[in-house]
Formats: structure tokens, sequence, C-alpha cells
């Protein structure tokens, strides 16, 4: 069964995250304590042999061979290789799981568009959406393990329901190399088909509604088919698990505890990730590597973590419950064509007719969300500038009659005079030495139209100006 803690981390609070890290079920402790306690054991019988078993010379050696193997593992791209893979592999579990079929859109269009309240019609409805279940199930016994241990052969799904006998005849006398899935799929067309004809379909449009809803989950099952057929390149797989197998195995010689160069008399020295060559006074000799066991903590669990969920269709702890999406379906389905077609509760006046606003109630615990003003967007708030020149409407189309005003540096805006032109220069007039500007910087306000005629003339003076000094050589 998936194992779920959201209600656990609800709230972020102090500690959240640490109370789950107590859980078995589910975890990364249960992956992983075997290859962890391999790997210690490994560690501890290489450790034993260089203190107790070999000579002087053979540990000088062995030392020699330790700081190699620790050089040689850095040069692992182990971080990129395996970090890329296991995001794939995420997002391939998450579009897998949106690829399981659910009837709920399926169903609501069978309860809309098929009718009649006789026997025949209840039938109808009924055939129709037990088909579509039957197609998921057959899917699901491709791809789940799970479920092919509760339906191991086609008399299973028949005492089940999902199909009687002469429908197993009939799916049995359709000879096909290939999976067969989407026979169930055909016999819906084909009865929706029937049902138009018979009027129990009253247009062309619903049938059509009820084809594309269809298809949309015969697609879903399509897709979770091939999700199980084309898996991630093989060769991807086996880079990233030599990659980390072969870190590790060079860390369980070049992490260990050696005596450094200068000879036997000196401490010993551990070799971490990135140490080169031992230094004269040698460091603490602590004979368990903490760091390294941390580090293949993390990088074999994050293998062990692509390991579990590259196919979420087995029976790991995590993996997705399919049998109890099969029995959810198919009794909301039929529930939902059968016991709720035209089966409506009276339509009544809610209790907001004659309120022009309608506030829901709230209780002690959370009345101070009331308190707390609606979101109108992030802009709402924001100051506009109180200079009317700014909110001046203006016609930016070419062959305007009214010339655009001149623009303005907001910072330099607050040193010079209201009228004084923008420092601004343009890409078009940049660079020229002689004749006035092909377009002026500063664009004139007409005074009939609005403008402060002393402005006006300001500009018009600050125009003249700049043309003068560009004219002169």
């Amino acid at each position: 069964m998936t194992v779920s803690y959201t209600l656990k981390v609800a709230e972020a609070r102090f500690g959240g995250f640490s109370g789950l890290l107590l859980r078995w079920r589910g975890s990364i402790y249960k992956l992983l304590y075997k290859e962890f306690l391999l790997f210690i054991a490994l560690y501890a019988l290489l450790s034993i042999t260089y203190r107790l078993l070999l000579t002087q010379e053979q540990r000088h050696v062995y030392a020699q061979v330790a700081r190699y193997c620790n050089r040689s593992a850095d040069l692992i791209p182990l971080s990129f290789v395996l970090g890329f893979y296991v995001t794939l592999v995420v997002n391939r579990w998450w579009a897998q799981y949106t690829s399981i079929p659910l009837p709920d859109q399926l169903m609501c269009v069978i309860s809309a568009s098929v009718h009649g309240v006789d026997q025949h019609g209840r039938l109808l409805r009924r055939t129709l959406i037990r088909y579509a279940n039957l197609a998921s199930v057959l899917v699901l016994r491709s791809v789940s393990t799970r479920v092919l241990k509760r339906f191991p052969t086609m008399e299973h799904v028949v005492d089940a329901g999902f199909m009687s006998q002469e429908e197993r005849k009939k799916f049995e006398s359709l000879k096909s190399d290939f999976n067969k899935y989407w026979i169930p799929c055909v016999w819906f067309t084909n009865l929706a088909a029937q049902a138009r004809r018979d009027g129990r379909i009253r247009d062309d449009i619903a049938l059509c509604l009820l084809l594309e809803e269809l298809n949309k989950y015969r697609a879903k099952c399509s897709m979770l088919f091939h999700y199980d057929w084309i898996s991630i390149p093989l060769v991807y797989t086996q880079v990233v698990t030599i990659a980390v197998y072969s870190y590790f195995a060079l860390s369980l010689v070049g992490r260990q505890f050696v005596e450094p160069e200068a000879g036997p008399a000196k401490p010993r020295e551990p070799l971490e990730p990135g140490q080169g060559p031992a230094s004269t006074l040698g460091d603490l000799d602590m004979y368990v590597p903490l760091t390294t066991l941390l580090q293949f903590f993390f990088y074999a669990g994050w293998l062990k973590v692509a390991e579990q969920i590259i196919n979420p269709f087995g029976e790991d702890d995590d993996d997705f419950e399919t049998n109890q999406l099969i029995d959810r379906n198919l009794q909301v389905s039929l529930l939902s064509v059968d016991d709720m077609y035209q089966n409506l509760p009276p339509v009544e006046k809610d209790l907001y007719w004659d309120e022009d606003s309608a506030q829901p109630p709230y209780t002690v615990a959370t009345a101070a969300e009331a308190l707390r003003p609606s979101f109108l967007g992030s802009t709402f708030n924001l100051r506009v500038s109180d200079d009317p020149e700014q909110n001046v409407q203006v016609d930016t189309s070419p062959g305007s009659a009214r010339p655009l005003p001149a623009a303005q540096t907001p910072l330099l805006g607050h040193l010079f005079a209201a009228g004084a032109p923008s420092p601004a220069i343009s890409l078009r007039t940049f660079g020229r030495v002689r004749g006035a500007p092909r377009t002026p910087h500063l664009l004139r306000l007409r005074a009939e139209e609005g403008g402060d005629p002393e402005a006006a003339d300001r500009i018009e003076e600050a125009s003249v100006g700049s043309g003068d000094e560009a004219g002169e050589p």
C-alpha cells in the first residue's frame, strides 16, 4: 500500500521532517540496509587486513594503491550522472500515474447522453461503462504484477464480472499477435452507434461527445501500455549503475586510514575526497569513515530511489495501488450510470437567494481568515505618478496629428525643471556631427491642445538650440 504522510507535513513546524525519519515502511533504511551492511563489512575486512595481516612493506604498497584509488574516484562525475538519471525517472513515474485510465469523465457523459429508465436503457449504460472498465483491467493485467496475480487468467476476469462468457468467446476468437486490450473499446463504439440508431442517444452531438471521451480513455490505456513497452534505454541505466558501484569500489580501498609516506612511526592519515599526498604530521585515525558512510548512504540511496520508482506497477511499498483503483473505478462508474441516473434531489432555493453577496460562515478556528483583505492583484496598491503630464493619453499611430511628448528620465526629472529636455539621445542621431538631426529629440506640445504655453516655449527654445549646436562644424 502506498505510504502517505501528507497530513504529517500539512504545516511547516520545527522538526517537521524529523518525525518522518523514524518510519520503517517505505523508508530508505528498508531499501538500503542490506547494501549498507555489505559495504561496512567489506570496509572492515580491508581495514583489518591492512592493520593486522600485512607486513610493513606490504602496507607501504597498499598505501600507494589507496592514494591512487582515492584520486581516481574523484574523476567519476557521479553527482551529474546520477542526478540527471533520477530526475528522468521521477518525471516518468509521475507521467505513468497520470496515464492510468479513470472513468470519471466518461461515466458522466454516459449518464447524460444514453437515455431510458427502462431495463434496456439501464442495460445499455451499465454495459458501456463495463466495457470501459474491462479495457483498463486488460491493460493493467499487462503492466502490473499485482493485477496479474489477482486475474491470472481470463476465467478470473469473467468470474469477477468484467466479462461474460459470450464476450470471452468472442474475445478469444479474434486472433491477433498483439495485446487485445482495445477490443472492449471497439465494442463500446459499436454499441454506442446502435444506441444512436435506436434513439437512446438523441443527437449526433451527444454521440460525438461520448466517442471523444472514449478516445481519451483509450489513449490513456495505450499510453500506459507503451510506457511498459518502451523503457529508459538500458545503456543509461547500466552507465549509472556502473558509475555508482565503481565509485564505491574505489572508495573501499581509497578511503582506508593508511600511514603517511614518511614511515610507520608517524600517525596514520584518513584519505578523504580530493585529498592529495599524505602530510608529514598525519591526521587522526578514526577507524570508522563517517563521511564515506554518509556519502554511500546518499548516493546509493539515490540509486535505490530510482530503482524503486522506475516501474511503479510492482509490489514495492510505494508502488501504485492498481487493485484498489480497479475496485474504485468499477463501483463509482456503475453507481453513476445506474443508481444515480435521473435520481436527482429536489431543486430548492439556496441559502443566499435573497442576499446580494454570499458569505459562508466561519468557525471560531478559522474566523481570523475572514478579516484578511482579498487579493486584487499584485499592482493594485502600486503608487502611480501624480504628474498630469504623465497621464495624458496620446495617439502613437503613424501619421498622428498630435506629436508625442518629450521623453523624461525619472531620476533626472527631479533635478531639472519641469520643462527641461531629456538627456536621452536617439540611436538615429547618435554620432551625427553636421546638420540638424533627422528626428528631433524633443517634440513640441501644442498649446491649443491642452499643453502648458510656457513649457511649450521652453521646449521650442531647447529644440532650436540643439539644432544650432548640431549645425556647428
